[in-house]
């Protein structure tokens, strides 16, 4: 058996390769969009890709199943578990070769045997599955390929059906059925290998480890999500239900297109290359957006184009856009290095954002500004100089974290709107106040007051880190609320 993890930084995401090297079938297991790239690598290996299968309706990525079965037939083996409301409902509204899976059914690929196994909880339908190399003479399995089950150091999330796809009264229940869960995760032997969707960095919980895999018995004895439960079932709700963060908006929109079908992609958008005479047009429009991938901060602070979202091409760059860009049809224009553009146009489609149509060079738009083309600037302050100005009449210091951050401490007097779900909050912001935006380390910041801006408040950015905070005076702190849907 030949097992390869390929892994997306930005997404903090996991799809598997599960290899038979004898009959030179594979299987590849929660695979994103843009499929070319397991394509090849099956092909490296001297395999092909025969089957596709998923953990469970996704939330924080769009599908490479549909683009699979739609492109090469390849065959589907999807789960037929939960209620009515999360089944894979594209699947059968067109002509495919596809398989629904119940609790305890098994598949094969050449002389690997996965049988998957219902784990409700992060969703009603998610299963994991079970790995058994019988052409290696195994008759037990080796791993589960876990899905948003469990990862490394904690447990899915069980609110995003409340939380991000708003349906109402889910998240205690889905916490129980995921407590259930946990117990029969319990009764596996220690050895088995644990392969989880998703590490440090995800959205799809609140304290995922940053290695790529782990085992039931180090699971058992380290991780504090297995721990809560351990202790009862209350004890592990109130666990599990405590500190999640909001998730990005995007999330219910990845949830309704996994549900119903993922267009089908197809080749990669080819985003004309733009010359520098040609980006007034796209100053101030509302029409489309420019989302500006530079990682130097200042340089977007001191001037970019009027309008223009600042999306560094980092490991927060997919949230960003899916939090920040509601209407994933809106013509998107990118500052990006030519050499770095494929990584952007990937990140991108695996998020659904497929009108990628132009892009520029950091360099072209520098000399866009030296020619004198317009630009617009955002003033850049401390935390010293938010202390001065919080005092003054107008002024709102506006903390873009977590809530669950915001509670632990924050600057007197401020108001909080995560960054993840801006547009949403956006409503409770005045509007005739300077908004003093600050975060951690200014990195959340930075993109929240772009997005600001372009929608006509006057903002400062804070660049300073917060656990400088307490020098200049002494954050305050609330009392944790209960889990609300956001």
């Amino acid at each position: 058996m030949l097992l390869r993890q390929i892994f997306d930084d930005k997404l903090a995401q996991y799809a598997y390769l599960v290899g038979c090297q004898a009959t030179g079938e594979a299987l590849i297991i929660d695979p994103e969009r843009d499929i070319d790239r397991y394509v090849e690598l099956a092909e490296s290996e001297g395999l092909t890709i025969t089957a596709i299968t998923e953990t469970h309706i996704h939330a924080d990525f769009l599908s490479g199943a549909r683009e699979f079965a739609e492109r090469f037939g390849t065959k589907l083996y999807l789960s037929d578990e939960g209620d009515a409301n999360w089944k894979y409902e594209w699947v059968k509204d067109g002509d495919y070769d596809y398989e629904l899976l119940k609790d305890g059914d098994t598949f094969r690929i050449g002389n690997i045997s996965v049988q998957a196994v219902h784990t409700p909880g992060h969703t009603p339908e998610h299963v994991v599955f079970l790995i058994t190399d019988e052409g290696g003479g195994a008759n037990e399995p080796m791993g589960m390929a876990s899905g948003d089950f469990v990862f490394v150091g904690d447990l899915g999330r069980p609110d995003l059906l409340e939380t991000a796809a708003k349906v109402e009264g889910m998240m205690e229940p889905s916490a129980r059925r995921l407590y259930s869960s946990v117990q029969g995760f319990l009764e596996l032997p220690d050895y088995l290998q644990v392969w989880p969707a998703h590490g440090a960095g995800s959205a799809c919980g609140k304290a995922l480890g940053a290695v790529p895999d782990t085992t039931v018995g180090y699971e058992r004895r380290f991780s504090p999500a297995i721990d809560a439960a351990l202790r009862g079932e209350d004890e592990f709700v109130d666990f599990i239900l405590t500190g999640q963060p909001e998730p990005p908006t995007y999330f219910a929109r990845m949830k309704r297109d996994n549900k119903l079908g993922a267009p089908v992609l197809g080749d990669l958008p080819s985003p004309r290359k733009l010359a520098r005479t040609e980006l007034e047009k796209l100053s101030g429009r509302e029409d489309l957006l420019v989302v500006d991938t530079r990682l130097d901060r200042d340089a977007y602070m001191a001037r970019h184009l009027k309008g223009s979202l600042y999306a560094p091409l980092d490991r927060a760059f997919s949230q960003v856009v899916g939090s920040l860009v509601e209407d994933e049809t809106t013509p998107l224009f990118l500052v990006v290095r030519e050499e770095d553009l494929d990584e952007a146009v990937r990140d991108l489609v695996r998020i659904g954002y497929d009108n990628v149509a132009g892009f520029v060079e950091p360099e072209a738009l520098e000399a866009y500004f030296i020619d004198g083309g317009a630009y617009e600037s955002i003033d850049v302050i401390d935390f010293k100089d938010l202390e001065t100005a919080r005092k003054d009449e107008g002024a709102l210091p506006l903390d873009v974290r977590f809530s669950s951050e915001f509670e632990e401490g924050r600057v007197p007097g401020s108001l909080n709107t995560s960054y993840t779900r801006l547009p949403e909050y956006e409503t409770r912001i005045p509007e005739d106040e300077t908004l003093l935006v600050y975060c951690r380390t200014g990195s959340r910041a930075a993109a929240a007051a772009s997005y600001l801006k372009r929608q006509g408040f006057d903002v400062r950015y804070v660049d300073d880190l917060i656990a400088d905070y307490p020098a200049i005076g002494p954050l305050e702190k609330t009392e944790a609320a209960e889990p609300v849907a956001v």
